[in-house]
């Protein structure tokens, strides 16, 4: 038996690093203050909005002035306040925002405190395809603008992971630990018993190698001699008393499918037992970056796939992952023997949609356990992912059969 750990940007930030969208295009507006304030001419610009200055004086001076003026300090989230305040500013500076997928990033930080960039992107692409007419942008320019927020995310998340990151050892018990006979799915439990059965009957020889791979052997090892001969003399693995089965079973093989660009999850890897696939690219390989959506379960899927232009299909993930073996991998590895699925940090929202589908209702997915955020206040976001779980399956029985209840669930340890 196996596992799955789906690694998304929750994971990134229980590390400490500020990964979030939001914390990227507080970012972008910080980059876009240093511009003005280091500008000696009267115009700063890129695909999503432009300064022009009226007044017979460089924007190094305006910046100087105004930040003065409204006592602004010099840091990212002060800079989107003084955009704002150019936007009042009509007499002096003629500011404005041209890209209406960086203007619906803005309003949804503004209005909801968060952003999901994917999600956005995917909201134009299904109006674009649905009434050309109303909008006031082209699909070709809406790719460009999600080209181009990819080559800045990159810039972001180059310059905050070159940091040394440590590992956390409640992290690494939790991603090598032992299966739970209380995760295991109620009409996947045959598949467990088999597993342990297998153990069982070979215990003198795989279950010892099972051990070494994980760096346990010699005394050291969790049963002796006289534990694997008792275990033997049970005929049937369910007849074994829970305290044997809470300390035998091991995952055979360990799949970080990790969602992020970062290679935070490269350091838990174990070349023994564990691989790593970055599904969606890695940082010092920019082409290989996948950005964009992946929902083939939307109603309005087959309006985009009945376009005859291929822009409209341009950023759509379930095609994109063609472009590489890492999907393949994956499949490969879900077809070879039952498995487990750890989240954590990752939303299960429906920007891979197609994707989470496949791995959840799967023949051989035998669990779906989540790994929640404990909020300091108490409350945790174990729900909220749930009800995203339950998007990316098409059979709600299964659903509840496979998602381990909160009661076996556990906090993503956050490190300090």
């Amino acid at each position: 038996m196996n596992r799955v750990i789906l690694i998304g940007n929750g994971f990134d930030l229980a590390h400490g690093l500020p990964t979030r969208y939001e914390d990227f295009i507080y970012w972008y507006w910080g980059q876009l203050g240093q511009k003005l304030r280091l500008c000696s001419d009267k115009v700063v610009q890129d695909p999503f909005c432009s300064f022009v200055l009226k007044e017979n004086i460089g924007l190094a001076g305006w910046y100087l002035v105004w930040s003065y003026r409204y006592q602004i300090l010099l840091n990212p989230r002060s800079n989107k306040e003084l955009a704002e305040i150019a936007m009042q500013d009509k007499e002096m500076c003629d500011f404005k925002i041209h890209s209406v997928f960086f203007s619906r990033i803005c309003n949804a930080i503004e209005s909801k405190g968060w952003v999901d960039i994917e999600r956005e992107y995917y909201e134009l692409l299904r109006n674009v395809v649905l009434k050309p007419e109303e909008c006031d942008y082209t699909i070709s320019e809406l790719n460009n603008h999600l080209q181009y927020v990819q080559g800045l995310l990159t810039q972001y998340l180059l310059s905050i992971t070159n940091v040394d990151i440590n590992c956390d050892n409640q992290i690494r018990q939790q991603i090598y630990g032992k299966i739970r006979k209380n995760d295991i799915s109620i009409s996947q439990l045959p598949a467990y018993y088999d597993y342990v059965d297998f153990l069982i009957n070979h215990a003198d020889d795989e279950y010892q190698r099972l051990l070494y791979r994980y760096g346990i052997d010699g005394p050291n090892r969790y049963f002796l001699g006289e534990d694997i001969k008792k275990l033997k003399s049970f005929s049937n693995s369910k007849e074994i008393e829970e305290v044997y089965l809470r300390d035998l079973i091991l995952p055979s093989n360990i799949l970080f499918l990790n969602f992020n660009y970062t290679g935070v999850a490269d350091l838990y890897g174990s070349e023994k037992v564990s691989t790593v696939i970055h599904i969606h690219g890695k940082l010092d390989t920019p082409n290989s970056m996948i950005f964009g959506y992946g929902d083939e379960l939307d109603d309005e899927y087959k309006n985009i796939l009945n376009t005859s232009n291929n822009e409209y299909l341009k950023n759509i993930k379930s095609i994109r992952y063609l472009e590489s073996s890492n999907y393949r991998k994956m499949l490969q590895f879900i077809e070879s023997a039952p498995y487990q699925v750890y989240i954590m940090g990752h939303s299960c929202g429906n920007s891979d949609r197609t994707l989470l589908n496949t791995l959840f209702e799967h023949n051989n997915c035998v669990s779906i356990k989540p790994y929640y955020y404990q909020k300091e206040d108490g409350t945790d976001n174990y729900l909220e992912i749930v009800q995203n779980i339950s998007r990316n399956f098409t059979d709600m029985k299964l659903m509840r059969d496979r998602v381990v209840n909160k009661t076996f669930c556990e906090p993503l340890p956050q490190i300090k």
